[in-house]
Order: structure tokens, then sequence, then C-alpha cells
């Protein structure tokens, strides 16, 4: 095996793909990625943050939406 050859865990592909499963949690990767610049490292994760935010605001929302929907239902 090429020692020089980055591992799979460091491709873009698996970050996004890790980002869409698990939200924040995927922030180990980006930091542990020896290709990424420190500027890099920090747009990305702030980025992944705020992403993550709004993601819970909608996911709040539509929850709160249901909610009033079944409320009416039963009514």
């Amino acid at each position: 095996m090429d020692p020089r050859k980055d591992k799979w865990y460091f491709s873009i592909s698996t970050l996004i793909v890790s980002f869409l499963c698990v939200g924040p949690f995927a922030l180990p990767l980006v930091w542990a990625n020896p290709n990424f610049s420190k500027k890099t490292k920090i747009t990305s994760s702030a980025i992944i943050l705020v992403l993550s935010f709004l993601l819970g605001v909608a996911f709040v929302k539509s929850l709160k939406a249901i909610n009033n929907y079944y409320q009416l239902l039963s009514s």
C-alpha cells in the first residue's frame, strides 16, 4: 500500500456523506484531514454548525406544525 495515498475517510465525498448522516459529529473528520488548511477547517466547521442549527430549527418547526395538525384533527 502506498503510504502517500490518502485514506478513504479523508475524501470529500466521505465528509459530505458523513455530514448528511451524522451532522456535526463529522467535524473530527474535518479536523483530522491533513489536506485542509486551518482556514478551510475553520470555515467548513462554521458552515457545518450553521447548517446543523438551521436544520434543527426547521425540524422543530415541522414537529410543531404536525402537532397542530393532529390537534385540529382530534378536536
